[in-house]
């Protein structure tokens, strides 16, 4: 259900390295992030060259429940935003780890460490259960 090639927070975003830009990790949302939102209708993100720090939040995503926060998963600077989520919102829903990604930072710290603190497929599955 979670795919094992990501790293994810327990705030249910999840990390995908190399992003598609140089020195860039992507991020989402989890299928249980998606799910427990419902029909997610408005999606604001960080600005490209803006400075996010790990743990913090930089964005939103608005769904006909509720109102949740996104969380930077890693420190550094966003190079890039998914701009079709202006038009198409539920992408996030329909393909939380594909069309539906969020944004791509490129992390202040260098090779895996940025990344080594997230868990890993096993452990944020066994963090839903518990």
């Amino acid at each position: 259900m979670y795919p094992d090639d990501l790293k994810y927070t327990a705030e249910h975003e999840w990390v995908r390295t190399p992003g598609d830009h140089d020195g860039s990790v992507r991020v989402g949302i989890t299928q249980y992030a998606q799910d427990a939102l419902g029909d997610i209708v408005y999606v604001s993100l960080p600005e490209v060259g803006e400075s996010v720090e790990a743990g913090s939040t930089c964005g939103e995503l608005e769904s006909t429940k509720s109102v949740s926060d996104v969380y930077a998963p890693v420190s550094g600077e966003v190079v890039a935003v998914n701009e079709a989520l202006d038009a198409t919102p539920e992408l996030v829903n329909s393909d939380p780890y594909g069309g539906g990604w969020l944004f791509e930072v490129v992390p202040s710290e260098s090779g895996s460490a940025a990344t080594d603190d997230l868990m890993d497929a096993d452990t944020y599955t066994a963090s839903l259960d518990g």
